[in-house]
């Protein structure tokens, strides 16, 4: 029977194996899903597919840097013990090595894309997690170029859990543009500066201090004012310019950045797991699931 890409999706999905994988398996067995799924564990996958449906929200950031280029990266574990295993750390370098190397647009890209041992970084993947024994994912990534003119700044706190890349244009001194990492690491500001907030945003934040200023009792011809007053707490929130810089609460960022001659152009700042919906395994369960393997 024809094998159509919905049902190599969904075999996908089942199991955890690699796309070219799942087409040959239905092209084995005639299309016939629990055969495949059957057809792909005989042959050998059974590590990554039985780990498939697992909750992956432990694991690291990394960020490496060649000349003008640089590359952030999210790799998700299930647990904090294999995030510190050093097969997974050197697994995360191999990964970090060929996005900067090839630069994909996207996951799902990169995942097919061949690595310099011949076979594709999901198979690659898919191998380390027969080898660890947890489910392994190549959650994101961003890769960043910059003029020469410009500097990284890279900073990874608590051995990965958060990782920021920054670029400042106007320095070559990339230690200015890593202690602006540190900053956006503790302070985890949204936007480099008010111009990026769109209207939008604005014009809801808003609405939502003018009705808390109302619903204080306020008159109405003060209103506006004390709205705006605390715009700019909000703005202060959000924005990375406006906000005390960490090592020196008595300037702004934007001064810090300004008085060596520099501007901020982008920050990205990856935090382990977030937005993930975590297990609510509690410490012990974690400890004895690793006794157990």
């Amino acid at each position: 029977m024809a094998i159509t890409a919905q049902m190599v999706k969904e075999l996908r999905e089942k199991t955890g194996a690699g796309m070219m994988d799942c087409k040959k398996a239905l092209t084995e067995t005639n299309g016939d899903m629990e055969k495949a799924i059957d057809w792909l564990r005989e042959k050998g996958m059974a590590k990554a597919a039985k780990k498939a449906d697992r909750i992956a929200a432990e694991g690291t950031t990394l960020i490496e840097v060649d000349g003008n280029t640089a590359v952030i990266l999210e790799v998700n574990s299930e647990t904090d013990f294999v995030a510190k295993n050093e097969g997974f750390k050197t697994l995360v370098k191999e990964l970090a090595a060929h996005l900067l190397k090839h630069k994909p647009a996207t996951v799902e890209e990169a995942l097919q894309q061949k690595m310099d041992n011949g076979v594709t970084v999901e198979e690659h993947i898919n191998a380390a997690i027969a080898k660890i024994g947890e489910k392994i994912t190549l959650r994101r990534f961003a890769v960043v170029e910059k003029g020469d003119n410009a500097a990284f700044g890279a900073y990874l706190h608590m051995g990965g859990r958060i990782g920021v890349l920054t670029v400042l244009e106007g320095t070559t001194n990339s230690d200015v543009a890593k202690d602006v990492a540190m900053h956006v690491a503790a302070i985890n500001p949204k936007y480099v500066s008010r111009d990026e907030v769109s209207a939008d945003e604005i014009a809801r934040e808003r609405e939502v201090l003018k009705q808390q200023a109302l619903n204080e009792g306020k008159p109405e011809n003060i209103v506006e004012k004390m709205v705006e007053g605390r715009l700019g707490k909000f703005f202060e929130d959000i924005c990375l310019l406006e906000q005390s810089f960490v090592k020196n609460p008595d300037v702004k960022v934007r001064q810090f950045v300004e008085s060596n001659g520099a501007t901020v152009k982008s920050f990205i700042r990856y935090e382990v797991g977030e937005g993930i919906e975590k297990r609510q395994d509690n410490f012990a369960e974690e400890v004895m699931s690793q006794v157990r393997k």
